[in-house]
């Protein structure tokens, strides 16, 4: 589907110079001397470098349509994830690079979300959050306040997580995947 060069939209992705990049920031530029263009940072979806690229309003650009599967995580093999179809139950195989740091939260029978382009996995996005096990974690310092001190702890993913002074080692916790923050304790 083509579009107006200054119709992109962060979230958008595009097909341009043969690659699919997706839209991070967007801003729109009016030159004193000069047409207007779009300024587009863009990430490319399979390596994750990044791109400035300037689009007039004269130009246009294809945008790409993924589409959307529900898959659960099976295992890990090699440098690969593999995933597998809610409804088909074909298997399907994503580089750990495709998925980024949020690998280490994949967890036996997770229901991820994979975005597919032409039959072909792009990326997987998982969960907002997800429950793990506290492993090791610092003690308290004797007259800290519990309102407004964290101690840092290990998960049982190696992940580290700042934790209230109350969580101790053992305890289950769910933590928010994007950046590895505490939510609550985890209800058993």
């Amino acid at each position: 589907m083509k579009i107006n060069g200054n119709a992109i939209k962060p979230g958008n992705v595009i097909n341009h110079n043969g690659r699919l990049w997706v839209a991070a920031k967007t801003s729109h530029v009016k030159p004193g001397k000069g047409g207007a263009f779009a300024q587009v940072e863009l990430r490319d979806i399979r390596d994750g470098t990044k791109l400035n690229e300037r689009f007039r309003s004269t130009e246009s650009v294809e945008r790409v349509i993924l589409d959307e599967i529900e898959c659960s995580y099976l295992y890990k093999e090699g440098e690969a994830h593999i995933f597998m179809h809610s409804e088909t139950f074909e298997q399907i195989a994503i580089a750990t690079e495709m998925i980024g740091e949020t690998v280490a939260f994949l967890q036996d029978g997770m229901i991820v979300s994979v975005s597919m382009y032409n039959g072909e996995p792009i990326s997987a996005t998982l969960p907002d959050q997800t429950t793990v096990t506290i492993i090791e974690a610092d003690a308290v310092v004797k007259g800290q306040t519990a309102s407004s001190s964290y101690k840092p702890a290990i998960a049982d993913n190696g992940v580290r997580v700042m934790v209230p002074p109350f969580i101790e080692k053992g305890t289950r916790i769910v933590v928010k995947i994007e950046d590895s923050t505490y939510i609550e304790r985890a209800k058993d």
